[in-house]
C-alpha cells in the first residue's frame, strides 16, 4: 500500500534507538524523510547512515529534549534545513524509578521533563508548520498509565498526560485538519526493556512469565509492529482517524485474563 509519504518531513524524538528507530526505518521505507532527534549525535548519525546506505533519506538533530530551549532549537534546525514540517512523532522518554514512597519532588519533576513536557513543547513549536500542511501528530505512550507498574510514579503520570494531550489536541486542532493519535505500547522488546529485564533476579524466568500473559501468540510485540502502525497513522491512509489511543499489544491490556488459561 502506498502511504503517500514520499519526501514528507517527519520529526521523530528518540529516533536513534528502540521504537523511535523502528519508526524512523519504517518511514524511510515509505520514502519519507525522517528527522532523527536525540541527545547523542553519534547515535543519530549512525541510524542516518544506515538508512542512506539502503537508498533512503534522513536527517539528524542533536537535542537534550528535557531542556525546553533545545526543543525549540531542534525544530528551528529542521526548518533551516527543509523549510517545512509534515509530521511529529513524540516518542522520547524514560521509565524511571520515581516511586511515591521513596521518590522525591525533584525526581518527580525531572521525570515529567524527561517524558512529558517536551511532548507539549515539540508539538507547540511544530504547530505553525503543521497548520500549513495539515500535518499529523503521533504520541507514543505506555500501558503504565492504565495498568500501573509500581515504583514509577513519574513515568505513569507522564503517560497519563500523553494520553490526555492526545485527546485534547485532537479537539483543539480540528479546525486545522491536524490529526492527533497515540500508539500505546505494553510489552515490546527494546534496548531499554532488555536492560530493565536484566536487572531482575531471574530475568529469563520473568520474561517467560510476562510473555505467557500476552494473549495473542504469547509473545512480545515487535518494534516493527509498533512502527508500522505509527507510520500508518501518520499517513493520509488514516485520514479520518483522530483522538485515538490505539493499543498495539497483542491484547495485553484489555482482553480477559481468563484467556491465559484457555490457550
Amino acid at each position: 500500500m502506498n502511504l503517500n509519504l514520499t519526501d514528507k518531513i517527519i520529526l521523530v524524538t528518540g529516533g536513534a534507538k528502540g521504537i523511535g528507530k523502528g519508526i524512523v526505518e519504517s518511514l524511510a521505507r515509505e520514502d519519507a524523510i525522517p528527522v532523527i532527534i536525540g541527545r547523542k549525535q553519534a547515535d543519530n548519525l549512525r541510524v542516518q547512515a544506515e538508512i542512506e546506505e539502503k537508498g533512503g533519506k534522513a536527517f539528524s538533530v542533536a537535542a537534550e529534549l528535557s531542556k525546553p530551549d533545545e526543543c525549540r532549537k531542534a525544530v528551528d534546525a529542521v526548518l533551516a534545513e527543509f523549510g517545512r514540517i509534515d509530521g511529529l512523532v513524540n516518542n522520547a522518554g524514560l521509565n524511571d524509578g520515581i516511586g511515591l514512597e521513596h521518590g522525591s519532588y525533584e525526581g518527580f519533576v525531572e521525570a515529567l521533563h524527561n517524558t512529558l513536557i517536551h511532548y507539549y513543547l515539540m508539538a507547540q513549536y511544530c504547530l505553525p508548520e503543521l497548520k500549513k500542511n495539515k500535518g499529523a501528530i503521533l504520541n507514543i505512550s505506555s500501558k503504565t498509565a492504565e495498568t500501573g507498574q509500581g515504583g514509577t510514579s513519574g513515568y505513569a503520570a507522564a503517560n497519563g498526560g500523553r494520553n490526555a494531550l492526545t485527546r485534547e489536541w485532537a479537539v483543539e486542532l480540528l479546525p486545522y485538519g491536524i490529526r492527533v493519535n497515540s500508539v500505546i505500547v505494553a510489552e515490546c522488546m527494546t534496548p531499554q526493556y532488555e536492560k530493565w529485564i536484566k536487572t531482575l533476579p531471574n530475568p529469563e524466568e520473568t520474561l517467560d512469565k510476562i510473555t505467557s500473559r500476552i494473549p495473542l501468540e504469547n509473545r512480545m510485540t515487535t518494534v516493527e509492529e509498533i512502527a508500522d502502525m505509527s507510520v500508518f497513522l501518520l499517513s493520509d491512509r488514516s485520514s479520518h482517524t483522530t483522538g485515538q489511543l490505539i493499543h498495539v499489544d497483542g491484547g495485553y491490556v484489555h482482553l480477559d485474563r481468563a484467556l491465559i488459561n484457555d490457550q
